[in-house]
């Protein structure tokens, strides 16, 4: 049975580890942490299985960390990054339920977040309310962020004032998914302006 005879620090956070006094593998310092991989410890089965199952645990998290390097993902589009990068069903649950009670993952701010990033860019509830629903976020959490955006007609005030009143504003305006009091809004008079 194989022995561990030497753990060496390589670089970017791994564990340069030698059998039986050949180089063996490089692996993440983590994964020799969790699966108590240390010199004289014997590579038997059921502690090469440990390695094989933190080993696929560290990718999945490795896949997840670089999806979120860039911008906040809900759980749905990070499982759909994990299943596209052949991450096992299970090991991708363990990983996304991790990121959760890390913080790393949270539906409800990206929620948020989006449904204002989308207000900012002049959509309207409806519209707003079907994007996120497309991303797999929650009804409830939809609902929530909706109504802590400003109102419809507020938000539609500096459209209206920048394009003009008339049909073709509120034909805009119903596009980018605006309610009625908004669209209405647009063929009467300037909007916020009595007259």
């Amino acid at each position: 049975m194989p022995t561990v005879t030497a753990l060496r620090d390589a670089p970017r956070g791994r564990v340069a580890v030698e059998l039986d006094g050949a180089p063996w593998r490089v692996l993440p310092i983590d994964v020799v942490v969790r699966t108590g991989i240390s010199e004289g410890r014997a590579l038997d089965r059921p502690a090469l299985r440990d390695l094989r199952r933190e080993l696929r645990r560290a990718e999945a998290l490795h896949v997840a960390g670089r999806a979120l390097r860039h911008h906040d993902l809900s759980r749905r589009r990070l499982a759909e990054r994990l299943e596209r990068a052949a991450v096992a069903p299970t090991v991708a649950a363990e990983s996304l339920a991790a990121l959760e009670r890390a913080g790393l993952v949270d539906d409800r701010r990206v929620t948020a977040s989006r449904a204002r990033a989308l207000a900012e860019r002049g959509y309207g509830d409806e519209a707003i309310r079907y994007r996120l629903l497309a991303e797999g976020l929650a009804e409830a959490l939809v609902l929530e962020a909706l109504a802590e955006l400003e109102p419809e007609r507020e938000r539609a005030g500096p459209l209206i004032e920048r394009r003009g009143t008339g049909p073709r504003t509120a034909r805009d305006l119903a596009g980018r998914g605006f309610g009625e009091e908004a669209v209405e809004a647009a063929p009467g008079a300037r909007f916020g302006q009595d007259g």
